[in-house]
């Protein structure tokens, strides 16, 4: 697939990050390169201790904002630079964070920039541990983190590996896509589908015509999968059925692997009795072979003909009339009119309609180019987007009608 440049989950967003004195500090600078590569406004606070593993220019290079590493220098036209950016973050993530900061915070301790700040900001805070395997093990340290967990503070690893000290343990810090993906769930936890629950379907459904041989379609779930981790980023609890074989398994978010129509169908079935938001993303095959044949079938013959039968629409047999479905249309050639055709089978408010022959939309892009066609006839032309994007605005309206 060709590469996304316009991934912007966190567009909008002031994130602070506490860099404290730890062997890992220098993975911070990745995770406000990350932070700051979808999208976010990166300020950085450290401990003392911090610098002497790395530099504040690195930091200030990396986000373009100052760094606070003393509670006494302010760099800001602000009153107090600590204080007044906790006010206006969307989330604050330690990262590194010390045994010895766990332990200040839990018991309020504001003796230097980052516990300050943790202390004095709004926002989610979000703690990723890193210390020796011994130090995280400690009854000390499993208290303080217990203490901050019950007041609502969040936590992301340790993982087990190997550890400066040269033992293997729990104590290396999570990794820097694991901790931006706990930052973004973070940040949805207020957002407008919270306490809605959404399901997703997504990729190519595959019917078997031997154990070896499958008929399936092009389809590479992208769609659908930006749209389980645009719901999950909006606070919706997500269930995402999906089939791609290609993609990994988003955070944050129920996963269930499926291949068939039947498997996809029974699924749907189960979680959308209570759920609020269904989107059929997933590429549906239309036919399955008419029988199905238990071993490879063999290359003797110059011809081979396969017999398919229809798979009707299931749809229907979804018992929750609360339920809102959103459906989509991937077509070739007269992709309104189709659209608007399959639309009037389905129970759904409107369809998202698109042409997968058009350059840069489609299959295997990270962009799409679709059009929503309304039950009323209206219909709204969207500019080629990134997926994601695509997901948000079909979000946009789903929300409106739950």
């Amino acid at each position: 697939m060709k590469h996304n440049t316009t991934f912007l989950p966190l567009l909008g967003h002031k994130i602070i990050l506490g860099v404290t004195g730890s062997i890992a500090s220098y993975k911070s600078a990745y995770l406000a390169s990350a932070l700051s590569k979808i999208g976010a406004e990166v300020f950085v606070v450290m401990t003392p201790s911090a610098t002497k593993f790395i530099g504040l220019e690195t930091f200030e290079g990396l986000t373009h904002n100052p760094v606070i590493s003393n509670l006494w220098d302010n760099k800001t036209k602000s009153n107090i630079d600590h204080v007044d950016i906790g006010l206006e973050a969307s989330c604050m993530v330690i990262a590194p964070a010390t045994a010895n900061t766990i332990a200040k915070i839990a018991y309020g301790v504001a003796d230097n920039p980052v516990t300050a700040t943790a202390l004095s900001s709004r926002a989610n805070l979000l703690i990723a541990p890193a210390m020796d395997g011994e130090m995280y093990e400690k009854s000390s340290t499993k208290k303080n983190i217990e203490v901050l967990t019950n007041t609502g503070i969040h936590f992301v690893g340790p993982i087990h590996g190997r550890l400066a000290s040269g033992i293997t343990g729990n104590g290396r810090l999570a990794e820097i896509d694991e901790i931006v993906d706990n930052v973004r769930k973070i940040i949805g936890l207020s957002g407008d589908f919270k306490g809605k629950k959404v399901v997703v379907t997504a990729g190519g459904t595959r019917e078997p015509i031997d154990p070896v041989r499958y008929i399936t379609n092009r389809s590479s779930g992208l769609m659908g999968h930006s749209i389980a981790e645009a719901a999950r980023d909006r606070g919706a609890n997500v269930t995402l059925i999906t089939s791609s074989q290609i993609l990994n398994v988003p955070f944050g978010m129920e996963v269930i692997k499926t291949s068939t129509v039947e498997s996809v169908r029974l699924n749907v079935l189960k979680n959308c009795a209570n759920a609020d938001l269904l989107v059929m993303a997933a590429a549906i095959s239309d036919y399955r072979p008419t029988v199905i044949s238990n071993e490879k079938i063999k290359k003797d013959k110059n011809q081979f003909i396969l017999e398919l039968k229809k798979i009707e629409d299931w749809l229907g047999e979804i018992k929750n009339s609360d339920l809102v479905k959103i459906v989509f249309a991937a077509e070739t050639s007269d992709t309104l009119k189709n659209a608007q055709e399959k639309l009037s089978n389905k129970d759904a408010p409107f369809i998202v309609a698109n042409n997968v022959l058009e350059k840069d939309s489609g299959f295997e892009n990270y962009t799409n180019h679709v059009s929503f066609v309304w039950k009323d006839g209206k219909v709204e032309d969207l500019p080629t987007l990134p997926k994601f994007n695509v997901a948000h605005e079909i979000l946009n309206r789903s929300i409106k009608l739950l």
